[in-house]
């Protein structure tokens, strides 16, 4: 084995917060290419504050898998977000590539933290904010 392959370690507070955002729900990334010498891999933490939510976007041709690992998330899609699926805590969900989405979090006192992989990056495209009332059972903190 060559001396020069070896882990990369991102520590607590170091990781890379240049990532792509899409309003209350904010990414850091672990392991990603802005930081690591990853090349098609994105992995990383989003979280929202208690009732706060993510923009309408999308990760463009990214296949994303999610791990609820604190709160009460929901995921709004469908035509004007009419859609939804709840997770809590320990839940795993996958995103396909291009699916239009709103993340939310549904508690008003707690906050709700994801951990995330995308490939082959944190691909974020944003779309027009919706209101609130637009999303069903939503609310502000």
């Amino acid at each position: 084995m060559q001396a020069t392959i070896r882990p990369v370690v991102t520590r607590q507070n170091e990781e890379d917060r240049g990532t792509g955002q899409s309003g209350g729900a904010i990414r850091i990334s672990g392991v990603s290419p802005q930081h690591t010498p990853a090349t098609k891999i994105w992995y990383g933490k989003v979280s929202n504050e208690p009732g706060f939510r993510s923009l309408p976007h999308h990760h463009g041709e990214a296949e994303t898998g999610g791990y609820l690992l604190k709160g009460h998330g929901r995921i709004y899609f469908g035509e004007n977000y009419a859609e939804w699926v709840d997770m809590t805590e320990g839940d795993f969900v996958f995103v396909p590539p291009q699916m239009i989405h709103v993340e939310a979090n549904m508690s008003t006192t707690d906050e709700l933290v994801w951990v995330t992989c995308r490939t082959p990056d944190n691909i974020v495209v944003n779309f027009d904010d919706v209101e609130d009332s637009v999303l069903d059972g939503f609310r502000r903190a």
